[in-house]
């Protein structure tokens, strides 16, 4: 076994590590509203959901080397609410490219040919293209000496047409391709699954047109 004593590394190196290992990680596309109204959008893998009573979701957003806050940690700051997407293979490229460094007064939305469209409960918009948008606010933040992690509470869940049936609750996942997070740049499909057997009820179905998680 390979053994590493993470108080004897430094940060980077334990952020490279625990990168590559944790993984896949789901990405979470966040759109906020800066205080002169323009729309930011970024993307972050170090995202979660915590909880469902009350509905909650994390994400952590690094500081930058100088200590400056991220566009998107100052205005979750100023606002107090983000919308969180997912994002599915046709629009990964322009997911990853919201990454790039844009002057604050840049939407990233207009940079990379994404469709901002109102929100029901926030003012950050949400993005016509993703599948899935969670509009929250802001519920709890945690500081460390290198991130801010935000704790949302979601108050709007918007998803495409067909991808979720309100009578059973349960997600058309045949058609739910998200992708996630992996090592250094690299990101994997969703499209390879399995199913494995219930212990307490027997085989799990392997196919059906309508599965939940």
């Amino acid at each position: 076994m390979t053994e590493v004593d993470f108080d004897s590394i430094t940060s980077y190196q334990r952020y490279k590590l625990m990168a590559s290992l944790i993984v896949p990680r789901p990405i979470a596309l966040v759109t906020t509203l800066s205080a002169a109204g323009v729309a930011n959008a970024a993307p972050f893998s170090m995202f979660n959901m915590i909880g469902e009573d009350p509905p909650i979701l994390m994400i952590s957003i690094n500081r930058l080397q100088d200590g400056r806050l991220k566009d998107t940690a100052a205005n979750i700051l100023h606002s107090g609410e983000f919308v969180v997407h997912m994002s599915d293979e046709p629009m990964a490229q322009k997911m990853h490219a919201c990454g790039a460094a844009f002057p604050s007064n840049v939407s990233e939305l207009a940079a990379v040919g994404l469709t901002p469209v109102p929100s029901r409960c926030v003012a950050s918009p949400r993005i016509l293209e993703a599948p899935i948008a969670f509009e929250c606010v802001l519920h709890e933040t945690l500081e460390t000496p290198s991130r801010y992690v935000f704790i949302g509470r979601i108050k709007w869940l918007a998803a495409r047409d067909g991808l979720i049936d309100t009578q059973t609750w349960r997600v058309n996942l045949r058609d739910y391709h998200p992708v996630a997070r992996f090592g250094a740049s690299f990101y994997t499909r969703t499209t390879d699954r399995f199913s494995l057997a219930d212990r307490a009820n027997g085989p799990a179905p392997v196919s059906t047109s309508i599965d939940e998680i």
